[in-house]
């Protein structure tokens, strides 16, 4: 029976009613991400920054999901036993079906406690997953799209891993499963067509035929409601994915953006206006202390003038005390970063100090 409409976020099959105020030590939250010890762009930054708040709100009922990487667990993760018998009776079981599971702790700012499923020990599943997949989703995934291949694989061993851990508990807990980005959805889409009983949560950063959008030159944000966005993703050859972000955004019980422009942006292309927008934050508080946070602005900022000085004096001079600093940072993404838009600045200001000499020394304008 193919995913259908019966799933979306108006149906909650499988759930038990929750009271209001629920037992939160009965309750146990899966966090699920490719990024999980697994540096790949901005999403492991913020995953790794709420991790304490999270813990500290959630104590040991808090987990994140992630996958098995060699590299990550050599330099980011300290291996241990799993605390709980259900947790231990649940890898136990999936590692002798030929799943290779691991856990551990996050060596990062409140130790969170870490699953993390090798998706290439398990390769010998990938066409039947992919099968059961086309079956239950009508999510068709080519071979040639590793990427794709290794969220199919990923999503399945994260369901597999949810339902076992909901098998080998005796006392049945609340359990809550917060999947972010496309990588992650297949896992949400498949909880619910097997009607696990687990509350989903689906977070999208930023929508994949956005990025694409925006990196095409289009005039993206004016042309939001005119896009046809099956045919756009089908001339990009990324409709498999973008079927993937959309299921998992439509069948998510609540389902969550970090801005309102990205809000926008996946009411258009996913078709779901999001529940509930939860803004990234920075973790303040290492800079509690002001006259630390001036100290080592005073220092990074004499840094960066010893280089400026150094590389411009001579043939331009200008007044360092009337200079300020503009940084981008970001994966290569020209558009979408706004790399186009601060060389444009340069540009423009180049042509200025050429024209208006004066500028140089820090004269109005």
């Amino acid at each position: 029976m193919p995913l259908n409409r019966t799933l979306s976020m108006s149906s909650l099959p499988g759930l038990e009613d929750w009271e209001d105020e629920f037992d939160l030590e009965n309750t146990v939250l899966f966090e699920v991400a490719w990024e999980v010890a697994n540096k790949v762009g901005g999403i492991y930054t913020v995953l790794q920054t709420k991790a304490k708040v999270t813990g500290d709100e959630w104590g040991d009922n808090y987990y994140l999901v992630g996958p098995y990487t060699e590299q990550g667990v050599r330099t980011q993760v300290e291996l241990l036993e799993p605390p709980t018998p259900a947790l231990k009776r649940t890898l136990d079981s999936m590692n002798s079906k030929g799943c290779k599971v691991y856990f551990g702790r996050w060596l990062i700012e409140g130790s969170p406690l870490v699953v993390l499923l090798d998706v290439g020990a398990s390769a010998w599943a990938l066409e039947r997953w992919k099968g059961e997949l086309w079956d239950t989703c009508n999510i068709g995934v080519p071979w040639y799209d590793r990427e794709a291949n290794d969220a199919v694989l990923f999503g399945f061993l994260t369901t597999w891993f949810l339902g076992e851990f909901l098998a080998q508990s005796e006392e049945k807990p609340h359990v809550v499963a917060h999947f972010h980005e496309w990588l992650a959805g297949v896992g949400l889409c498949l909880c619910r067509a097997r009607r696990l009983p687990v509350a989903t949560i689906f977070t999208t950063h930023a929508t994949l035929l956005g990025r694409y959008l925006c990196a095409g030159a289009v005039d993206f944000y004016n042309n939001l409601e005119n896009f046809n966005v099956d045919k756009e993703a089908g001339e990009r050859q990324i409709y498999h994915r973008y079927c993937m972000e959309r299921a998992a955004a439509h069948c998510a019980h609540v389902f969550t953006t970090v801005s309102q422009i990205t809000a926008i942006e996946a009411q258009h292309l996913l078709k779901r206006k999001p529940d509930i927008v939860t803004p990234n934050g920075l973790n303040v508080k290492k800079f509690s202390a002001m006259h630390e946070f001036q100290n080592l602005h005073a220092q990074s900022k004499a840094r960066i003038q010893e280089f400026v000085r150094g590389h411009f004096y001579g043939h331009l001079d200008f007044n360092l005390d009337k200079t300020l600093y503009f940084f981008i940072a970001g994966r290569y993404e020209f558009s979408n970063k706004g790399a186009d838009v601060f060389l444009e600045a340069l540009a423009r200001l180049n042509y200025l100090l050429r024209v208006r000499p004066g500028l140089q020394g820090g004269e109005g304008g």
